[in-house]
């Protein structure tokens, strides 16, 4: 016999908040009113170190670590990234080009603080798709254009495009952090962080997209070395990273406690690999020598899995994330004799499951339980990794969390 056991997390729906920022850093030429990414001949991209902390706060917290060899004479280009603009949040458009949700933004060149500046610029999109005077503007490839505002203004009703009444032209726009870097031959380091709010939404807690396609325009079309690190100091997360932009070499956690597993999605058909990862108070590497990148990453909360892959009749895994307050509701579907060996009606399969419901909070910390039926079904859940030091403390939960604990069955 076959049941489900189906409850609520927390039955509230949002809305998605597309907040994150976009790098790596290339070269811009300066052209009049617009920026255009320019394939930089004399500097080289050695070494790159990219460190993304996940938190529990919301926020990711980036550190861009970068070795470049200049091989010609001593010259100044301008570095920069784009910053997508928020979607379906209610911010409105910061003319000044501040990105509503990058704070602590910071550049030191060769160990010397560098000034940045701010702009408002027409986002990325198929050319088809843009202005006329925007495909005008472009040349190639992925372009800034600053607007101008004497035609240009915000819409509100759709907050992530800009109206040209004149033509009636939509457009979307990204907000753009730039800075002057004089590279003086041979050697130069380049490092920058920033944290940003990161991305959530219905069936995603968490977003970290990343642009690695720019780095390609560096005279060496690679990064001989290039490393990135994924750490969740002092929590746990539990993710998955689409494999294509990171062919060739395995994820691999080098800190703290967690583990990796690959797997075949199908997103409306389109089938491709994904690393799942679960990551507690550590670090996941991936490193590569004459790294040629041909996708840019994106890493999302593993509550995805749930519309990329067809369980079939096994248990669909229980989702869980400290810091996510915008829970949506999961069904566990279950072979009754498996997993509920002692459960002899939908009464105590209904109850069974508000108990899990109610312990997820343990088991995402590492509980070890005591009951046997509670301890049997969370290690039957690939993302529980059971830590014996781990004893509950009133301190140990957020207070959305003491909800979920207290929640009495209806």
């Amino acid at each position: 016999m076959k049941k489900s056991i189906k409850f609520w997390m927390v039955a509230v729906m949002t809305v998605l908040t597309a907040t994150a920022a976009r790098a790596n850093d290339a070269v811009y030429y300066v052209n009049g009113s617009h920026l255009e990414p320019v394939q930089e001949t004399d500097i080289s991209v050695k070494k790159e170190i990219l460190t993304i902390n996940i938190g529990d706060d919301g926020f990711a917290y980036v550190d861009v670590d970068y070795t470049f060899q200049n091989n010609g004479p001593d010259k100044m280009v301008t570095m920069g990234f784009e910053a997508s603009a928020p979607y379906n949040d209610g911010s409105e458009l910061d003319f000044k080009g501040a990105h509503p949700y990058i704070m602590d933004f910071s550049v030191v060149m060769n160990g010397q603080p560098l000034s940045y500046s701010n702009g408002v610029v027409f986002g990325r999109g198929d050319m088809e798709d843009l202005p006329k005077e925007v495909q005008d503007a472009r040349k190639s490839g992925q372009v800034f254009v600053p607007v101008n505002f004497d035609r240009w203004h915000f819409d509100a009703e759709n907050s992530e495009r800009l109206y040209n009444k004149q033509t009636d032209e939509y457009a979307s726009f990204a907000y753009a952090y730039y800075f002057k870097a004089n590279f003086k031959k041979g050697l130069n380091t380049v490092k920058h962080t920033y944290k940003y709010r990161m991305s959530f939404g219905i069936g995603k807690a968490f977003e970290v997209p990343y642009w690695l396609l720019p780095a390609m325009r560096w005279a060496n079309h690679q990064i001989d070395d290039f490393t990135l690190r994924i750490k969740t100091d002092n929590c746990t997360k539990h993710f998955i990273i689409e494999n294509t932009p990171f062919e060739g070499a395995p994820f691999r956690v080098t800190s703290g406690k967690g583990k990796t597993r690959e797997m075949t999605v199908d997103d409306f058909g389109e089938k491709y690999t994904v690393t799942e990862v679960v990551l507690r108070n550590g670090t996941l590497e991936w490193h590569r020598n004459n790294f040629r990148t041909k996708a840019d990453m994106e890493i999302v909360s593993a509550d995805q899995l749930d519309y990329l892959i067809d369980w079939g009749n096994k248990p669909v895994p229980v989702y869980y994330d400290s810091g996510d307050t915008y829970m949506g509701w999961y069904e566990i579907s279950s072979e009754h004799d498996k997993y509920f060996p002692n459960i002899k009606n939908e009464a105590q399969l209904k109850a069974f499951g508000a108990r899990v419901h109610r312990n997820l909070p343990y088991a995402h910390r590492g509980y070890v339980f005591k009951d046997a039926k509670l301890r049997k079904f969370f290690e039957s859940q690939w993302w529980y990794m059971p830590d014996p030091t781990w004893k509950p403390t009133d301190n140990s939960f957020r207070k959305h969390e003491w909800d979920i604990i207290n929640q009495k069955e209806e």
